[in-house]
């Protein structure tokens, strides 16, 4: 069984996958620089935030870009001339991406858990 982890280049995905991955590490650069413009605690007792942490964020966010692709698309059934098509049509888009992405990453997992199950010890 091969662990090693490879380095990702765009040109072995599909384009969804790879805008994915470019607004994923805008997130992360946007998080860095927030984190970096606040001001760290001197104090030991502050939290590390944590694969769960990630993970449960990850899904918040997600969940919220389906509500809001969901909420477009209502205004826009309803004729409400203030929601263009267009915006609607691309929080689809997010919404879709970010629903496959978490769901990869969902099936990467069980596979991995799944493989440590089975190691023989």
């Amino acid at each position: 069984m091969d662990l090693r982890l490879l380095p990702m280049n765009t040109a072995s995905m599909s384009p969804a996958q790879a805008a994915a991955l470019r607004a994923a590490q805008k997130a992360l650069a946007a998080q860095a620089a927030a984190g970096a413009a606040q001001p760290s605690a001197p104090t030991a007792a502050a939290p590390t935030r944590g694969f769960g942490d990630a993970l449960r964020t990850a899904l918040q966010d997600v969940s919220a870009a389906q509500n809001r692709a969901s909420e477009l698309q209502n205004q826009v059934q309803m004729g409400n001339r203030n929601v263009s098509l267009e915006e609607t049509m691309v929080a689809m888009q997010k919404a879709q991406i970010g629903f496959q992405a978490a769901l990869h990453v969902r099936n990467r997992m069980m596979q991995a858990y799944t493989d440590v199950m089975n190691m023989q010890v």
